[in-house]
């Protein structure tokens, strides 16, 4: 039964709506709690959204299911190495400086792209803080675990949609 809803394009729109979703979560977290998300939560963000259209798209051009998964996998493997480098900026947080550095704008504003992506992954003293967890998970933690999962799951669609051509 699942699969036959998954089929096709529904399973893309899914896909595309969870990760919206989880954005969208992020952004009620952040209000709800007066978090200022560091570089590297926006970099996450940035990934779901990316990883989001990747299943719009596919949803739309159902022609190619192993090029979208591909791609699909890569963005998620690529969010998850940044919610991984988060993760151990948090699990090393004492021997972090404590310093905040400048702002996600500030950094893609007045820096060449190079260096502004060299300072996002350093992570700043921002990044090294645990201001909300959730059933003991961090975010960057339930981040990965979301990601790994949308990897899967592209997997998954791309297999049952070739299967089922």
């Amino acid at each position: 039964m699942l699969n036959k809803l998954l089929i096709g394009r529904t399973g893309y729109f899914i896909g595309f709506i969870a990760c919206f979703g989880l954005v969208g979560l992020a952004l009620w977290i952040q209000t709800r709690y007066n978090l200022e998300p560091c570089p590297l939560c926006i970099s996450q963000r940035i990934m779901f959204m990316a990883l989001g259209v990747l299943f719009l798209l596919a949803a739309i051009f159902k022609q190619t299911p192993k090029f979208f998964a591909a791609l699909q996998v890569v963005a998620a493997l690529g969010g998850a190495g940044v919610a991984i480098r988060h993760w151990w900026i948090q699990a090393h947080r004492e021997s972090m400086i404590a310093d905040c550095g400048v702002g996600f704008d500030y950094m893609f504003e007045n820096f060449p792209l190079e260096k502004a992506l060299k300072l996002v992954f350093k992570g700043t003293g921002d990044c090294a803080a645990i201001d909300w967890t959730f059933l003991g998970l961090t975010i960057p933690q339930m981040s990965l675990i979301a990601l790994v999962g949308f990897g899967i799951y592209a997997v998954y669609l791309a297999r049952l949609n070739l299967k089922n051509k």
